[in-house]
């Protein structure tokens, strides 16, 4: 065990994963795909979204990052509540003790659901938030599916318009 508890998650999982270390600078996705070469549809974000109702319910989504999250849809419904919002980044660091640009679905509190968009699931391999703003951690998919909270879900996210 180490004091990382990314690292522990993934090593617990045993699977085949690879941490690619990144300028801190450069950890948002568009940057750190321009930077070092990854293709936003092989990137896959880690956003928080919070249920507006007393007490609040929060739920982690992973979506590539060439698409946008349907919070206002898909979520809303599925979490049952009329206003949802993505976590400012104070909130998203409250509740997964990691800070944007490095949030990961490895190491989350084991309450945090974790909805992941089924077109993520379709890639060879994903790059996803390391944890904090200097690594990122590359695995297959399948990965995702490992974790108990994680359920994935049709549409949870659209692809971007191209024109």
């Amino acid at each position: 065990m180490t004091a990382d508890p990314v690292v522990d998650h993934l090593e617990s999982l045993g699977v085949a994963y690879e941490l690619f270390p990144c300028d801190p600078a450069l950890a948002d996705t568009a940057e750190f795909c321009e930077a070092y070469g990854f293709e936003l549809a092989e990137s896959a974000n880690t956003i928080v979204v919070v249920g507006k109702r007393d007490p609040r319910v929060y739920v982690a989504c992973v979506l590539l990052a060439d698409a946008r999250l349907d919070v206002n849809g898909v979520v809303r419904k599925k979490l049952g509540i009329r206003r949802t919002s993505f976590a400012s980044a104070e909130e998203s660091a409250a509740v997964t003790g990691m800070t944007l640009g490095g949030v990961t679905p490895f190491g989350l509190p084991d309450d945090l659901p974790i909805w992941v968009d089924d077109r993520v699931m379709t890639r060879q391999r994903i790059v996803l938030g390391g944890g904090s703003r200097d690594r990122k951690v590359l695995t297959a998919p399948a990965t995702l599916r490992l974790l108990p909270q994680v359920e994935v879900v049709a549409d949870l996210a659209q692809p971007f318009e191209t024109s």
